[in-house]
């Protein structure tokens, strides 16, 4: 056994060792398409004479709950949930939603929740505005 640790310290080396470090990361974006006319249903498309309310609304959706998207307002975007019912993610100061025409993006946060005052939404023109508020919207009902 002498023998061996011997060689070892005899023996030449293979050159400088290098160290390398890396790091794997994880980036998911989900992609929130916007309603259509014709090929969305008639809820959610916006119509001609159609009103809406604004209500107190909640500080985060869950993201897995929202179905489509439209932009009706300049300062704010329609979310359409799988529940049929609608909210408007008001853009901060100065953000216009003509830019959100055709979906956006948003990276999901741990929680699985699009909340005002944290999350982004982002468009495909690098346009990115940050969630103000969340409104309820109701229709208003037209009397005859």
């Amino acid at each position: 056994m002498l023998h061996s640790v011997l060689l070892l310290l005899v023996a030449p080396t293979a050159g400088p060792v290098q160290m390398a470090q890396m790091s794997i990361e994880q980036r998911v974006i989900i992609r929130v398409p916007m309603a259509k006319k014709g090929r969305a249903p008639a809820r959610i498309a916006p119509q001609a004479g159609r009103e809406w309310k604004e209500r107190k609304g909640p500080r985060c959706i869950a993201l897995r709950s929202i179905r489509s998207a439209s932009v009706v307002v300049g300062h704010g975007v329609d979310l359409l949930l799988a529940d049929n019912h609608r909210y408007r993610a008001r853009l901060e100061r100065g953000c216009s939603s003509t830019g959100f025409y055709s979906g956006f993006y948003v990276e999901p946060d741990d929680d699985g929740s699009l909340c005002s005052g944290r999350d982004e939404l982002q468009a495909r023109s690098g346009l990115s505005c940050v969630i103000d508020s969340f409104r309820r919207l109701e229709e208003v009902e037209q009397d005859d």
